[in-house]
């Protein structure tokens, strides 16, 4: 806690202002010195689970009271913590597990913290999104984007899954233990050979990374149980090749042509012999094709 004062204590940390912090997602000591001074600082912490959050104040020593501010209540929750920002208190809010707010409660609390006029200062650290970019090696990449947990009515799942096939740029997914092998069916069918990076407990003990294409993805979750333990965090890679505003139609005739007598996968490898465009995009479009005339 000293050392935590010593490094983090010159920072201004004004009254009355919400502070967004965030916590490990695995190992304790991802942690920042600056997050453990404003725990210890603030007046009082809400958190998305009071059974997940007190054991990792109580190891730090630290005794706040706690607010319940989740998924069902956030709203409610929320004036709670207006109240004790009126009173000049400073509050922090901390998620289970990572940065607030990014596939977890927090965005419902800082909107209204914003509209009563105080300030939200955000005290960053651990994402296992930015973590399991950071390790994807995805050379093609130019920003990505965030997708968290893709439905889980089929319909909307369905329609997430032909956006996510279709968008050039690197998404990030989230995913459960107890889902993982359905997603990894969903990738290998709508993303084919694009490369995927799934991330396994980011920062525990057992975390394991493995890249490989979404159609080899089921088989090697299947190999060993071991492999659909634990939280996920999955990277669809760039295309090789960001496609032009008129490349995606540009081969439309031909792939159409050999779609009506060949299996997918081999209407797209003859394609790509045949036009030297990257696989990837004409699977992508291919499978565009393909759902368009199912529709």
């Amino acid at each position: 806690m000293q050392a935590a004062a010593a490094a983090a204590g010159a920072q201004q940390y004004p009254a009355a202002a919400l502070y967004v912090v965030a916590t490990p997602i695995g190992n304790l000591t991802d942690l920042s010195l600056r997050a453990i001074h404003v725990l210890a600082l603030v007046d009082a912490v809400a958190c998305e689970d009071t059974r997940h959050s007190a054991p990792l104040l109580r190891h730090l020593g630290i005794d706040k009271p706690l607010v319940a501010l989740h998924e069902h209540n956030e709203r409610e929750a929320a004036q709670s913590v207006l109240a004790r920002l009126a009173r000049g208190e400073r509050v922090a809010y901390v998620s289970d597990a990572g940065t607030p707010a990014i596939s977890d409660p927090g965005a419902a609390l800082v909107a209204a913290v914003r509209d009563a006029g105080h300030p939200s200062v955000p005290i960053p650290g651990a994402s296992s999104a930015i973590a399991a970019l950071s390790v994807a090696g995805d050379t093609h990449a130019d920003g990505f984007r965030f997708v968290g947990f893709l439905p889980t009515r089929s319909a909307d799942r369905t329609r997430a899954l032909k956006t996510l096939a279709a968008t050039a740029s690197a998404q990030v997914l989230f995913e459960a233990p107890h889902r993982i092998a359905a997603l990894a069916d969903d990738l290998r069918q709508h993303c084919g050979t694009r490369t995927i990076t799934l991330c396994r407990e980011l920062t525990k003990q057992f975390e394991s990374v493995a890249t490989m294409p979404a159609d080899q993805l089921p088989a090697w979750l299947a190999a060993d149980a071991n492999r659909l333990r634990g939280e996920f965090v999955l990277v669809v890679h760039a295309l090789d090749t960001p496609a032009a505003d008129d490349e995606p139609a540009r081969h439309d005739a031909m792939l159409r042509t050999l779609l009506a007598a060949l299996p997918l996968k081999q209407a797209v490898a003859v394609a790509a012999e045949l036009s030297g465009a990257p696989r990837n995009a004409l699977y992508a479009r291919a499978l565009a094709l393909k759902d368009a005339a199912a529709d």
